[in-house]
């Protein structure tokens, strides 16, 4: 844009109007003081582009001065600059676009390697084929996301599952899931008790969360199944069931708030009985429920409706059978969708 928004210049780009003054003919501007007579022609032509479908507009100015009293800028003169004037309009937006384009195609590849590395973050649940039945999946709503989940082989028939949910997705919360699977990882691969790892964990994190004003619920369990237990800490994580033989699910209710919420000086721990071989664990995510539009409670309660009437499935067709259930309710995805299935 134009300083002086009283100028001949500024006039023309906001009018998309041309001017052409002769020696010593002024131009009239409501609100502005006169201009003063100047002794050389001047033609003044917008820059213009109009797209197929809108109106046009002005993307710059073309000023010529210098003729002198003799030979004045002409009409002819007017309607060839105007004529360079649209030629220089479009090739200026058709570069605009190109850089346009460019730039969003560099986006989505980048977006694209942020989600393919975000998922190698997960462990592979194909390498516990041999210790244990597990399916686990992870859906960002956006290329990255919030939840995720982790697994550990703890050695004499224990295996440590965990998830968590960052609040919101994007970037943000991808980055409390890298910060969160690190920390992790450093804390429950030594087979610590589940509260003790989550004190560990929310400690590394605290500052983080604190600081974004994010907040984030996580469950950590251990199955060991020679001694018949589930051992676990909740930090407000609401979707976390054991799913036994028979009978009803039983909920793994929360042992702590969720992190973010509140500072904890500890974190409780809590048992249930474990059958080996026979009770599934189940956990997901609140994205999972939401995506079958029917509501967080009924949502929820067909998930579980649904683990439980096919429990003696493999976990991986099990969890086949959630997500095409999710999929194919034709429901919005906004939030990020996580399950893991797990008996030992």
């Amino acid at each position: 844009m134009v300083a002086d928004p009283c100028s001949v210049t500024a006039f023309v780009f906001r009018e998309q109007h041309p001017v052409l003054l002769a020696p010593d003919e002024s131009f009239p501007r409501p609100g502005c003081e006169p201009l003063a007579k100047q002794a050389s022609s001047l033609l003044s032509v917008p820059v213009s582009y109009t797209p197929p479908q809108g109106e046009a507009r002005t993307v710059g100015v073309i000023n010529l001065v210098g003729r002198g009293r003799e030979e004045p800028f002409s009409a002819g003169d007017l309607k060839l600059l105007s004529a360079i004037a649209s030629q220089i309009g479009s090739a200026v937006e058709n570069n605009r676009l190109i850089a346009a384009s460019l730039q969003q195609e560099r986006v989505m590849r980048e977006m694209e390697l942020a989600h393919d590395l975000q998922l190698k973050l997960l462990p592979p649940v194909e390498s516990f084929a041999d210790y244990a039945d597990v399916a686990a999946r992870c859906a960002p709503a956006n290329s990255v996301g919030g939840d995720f989940y982790h697994l550990f082989q703890l050695g004499r028939g224990r295996i440590g599952v965990m998830i968590g949910d960052v609040s919101g997705h994007g970037f943000s919360a991808a980055l409390i899931m890298a910060l969160t699977m690190s920390a992790v990882a450093i804390h429950a691969s030594e087979g610590d008790p589940p509260a003790e790892v989550l004190m560990r964990v929310h400690r590394a994190l605290i500052g983080e969360l604190e600081s974004t004003g994010m907040y984030m619920t996580l469950f950590y369990g251990v199955i060991d199944a020679e001694a018949g237990r589930l051992a676990y800490a909740n930090a407000g994580h609401a979707h976390a069931f054991r799913v036994p033989a028979s009978g009803e699910p039983e909920r793994l209710s929360a042992t702590n708030p969720p992190f973010g919420i509140v500072d904890e000086d500890g974190y409780a721990e809590t048992s249930v009985p474990w059958q080996g071989g026979r009770d599934l664990l189940f956990l997901f995510t609140d994205g999972l429920a939401d995506a079958l539009g029917e509501g967080e409670i009924a949502g929820n309660r067909h998930l579980l409706e649904e683990v439980t009437s096919h429990r003696e499935l493999p976990a991986r067709e099990l969890l086949d059978r959630l997500f095409q259930i999710s999929d194919g309710a034709g429901a919005p995805q906004p939030d990020d969708r996580t399950a893991v299935l797990v008996r030992i």
